[in-house]
Formats: structure tokens, sequence, C-alpha cells
């Protein structure tokens, strides 16, 4: 799938499932990519992977013809986003997102002027996207994670501003944001489903995509029936604890 195949789906508000890296494993990585994800997100923010890592794993995912590589950058800053979209990811996803203006400033980092201040140095990125500035605008999705509470509060203006492809949930930091003790804390359930029901039907009236990080296969189907247009599943870090975990039980049973 090329860049501009997964723009088109994503603005398309089409479902679309991927999946999440935090490991810095490119060849894992690459095995992942062929199994036929839509998308694989770098984790810069929380993950284990720095810049050198970021490049690796994104060349990785480039080798399956039918996934896409993004990121998960480590803040709202020009710098990480420029540096992410130059190495060739297709889109970030943009943590801590509190308003209309920080999505904008997003928005503006991840694209050329006139449309915003991204400076121009498509150094692995121009392989598939792009080089022209135009087409880059178009081929590339930027993503607001929706995980404060203030981010909840203003969702919908959020989900307004030009430019901006979607929101993303981030799921523990959201539940922690409507009173949680933790990010699993059950006694706020209630509350968190209202917070998922509004940003899915803020994206809703916009026009935008709504995605969100799940745990499992089971939570994504759940969530893309509710409404949500893309969903992440897991990690590869937690897959590998869990599967070794399980194998195990097994010798030991």
């Amino acid at each position: 799938m090329s860049a501009q195949e997964f723009a088109a789906r994503i603005r398309g508000r089409e479902r679309i499932l991927g999946y999440w890296s935090v490991i810095d494993s490119p060849v894992s990585t690459e095995w992942i990519a062929h199994v036929g994800w839509d998308y694989i997100a770098l984790d810069m923010q929380h993950g284990l992977i720095g810049y050198s890592g970021m490049v690796a794993g994104l060349t990785a995912i480039d080798s399956s013809p039918s996934t896409v590589g993004m990121v998960r950058v480590e803040a709202n800053n020009p710098t990480p986003i420029g540096r992410a979209l130059d190495a060739g990811a297709v889109g970030v996803i943009v943590p801590l997102i509190n308003n209309a203006e920080e999505a904008a400033a997003a928005v503006a980092a991840a694209k050329y002027p006139p449309f915003g201040i991204r400076s121009y140095g498509p150094m692995r990125s121009q392989l598939r996207i792009g080089p022209v500035p135009a087409d880059a605008n178009r081929d590339t999705v930027v993503f607001a994670m929706i995980e404060t509470p203030q981010g909840l509060a203003n969702v919908e203006e959020i989900c307004a501003v030009p430019g901006l492809d979607g929101v993303y949930v981030g799921p523990s930091d959201l539940r922690i944001a409507v009173g949680g003790k933790h990010s699993n804390d059950p006694d706020v359930a209630e509350e968190f489903e209202a917070a998922l029901t509004r940003v899915r039907e803020a994206a809703a009236v916009s026009g935008v995509a709504a995605g969100i990080h799940t745990p499992s296969g089971q939570v994504a189907a759940q969530r893309l029936g509710e409404g949500y247009t893309f969903a992440t599943v897991a990690s590869d870090l937690t897959h590998l604890a869990n599967i070794s975990a399980q194998h195990l039980d097994a010798a030991k049973s």
C-alpha cells in the first residue's frame, strides 16, 4: 500500500488495523510487517527505540508491500515530527494534545509551506513520499492523541482543526484522565466508555478518522464495531512476554 492510498483510506474513514512496536528489533518488525497489518506504529515516546532504530524499523516495514510505517513522536514539536517524516513515516501520532491550538501546531509541523512550517529535507522519505512538497502534504497524515482531561474537554474543537486527519485515543492516560487510579481501574469504566463515545462522535461530526489503541484483536474488533475507524493492537513487547508465559505454563503442566 502506498502512502497516498493509506492517506485516502484514513480520510475516507475506512476500517484500518495496525500494530504497535516498542522494541528496537528491525528483524522482528520486518516479520510483523509481513503478517498483513495495514500499518505498524513505532513508539518514540514510551518505546525503547532511538533515532537509528526508528530509521531501521521504517526500512523493515517498507519491505512489506501492504504495510506502511507510522511514528508516535515523543512530543508536539517540529523537530521530532519532521525527523520522523524525513525518515519515511507516512504519518505521525502526536501525544498530549490539549486544545485546537496545539493540534494546529502539530499539523503545521507536518506540512510544508504554505500550509505549515516543515523544513525541506526528505532524506529517506523521498523514496516513497513526495518529494514535491504538495505531494508530501497530500500523502502525509497527522493524528492528535486524546488522552488528557483538557484534550477530552476540547475534543470537538480539536477534531475541527483544518488539516488534522484524525484523533487517536491513548486509553491508559485517558482512563486516568477521567479519574482512574491506574491505567486499568475498573471503578471508572462508565466514565471511560462515555469518553470513548464522545471522542468517536466528535470525529464523526468533523468527518475525520477516529483511532484507538487496544490490548487485543478482540477489543479492536469491538471498538471498530462501535464506530472507531482504525485501531492498533497491543505491542511486540507485551506479546513477546505473554506468549512466552503461555508456553512456560503449558510446559509446566
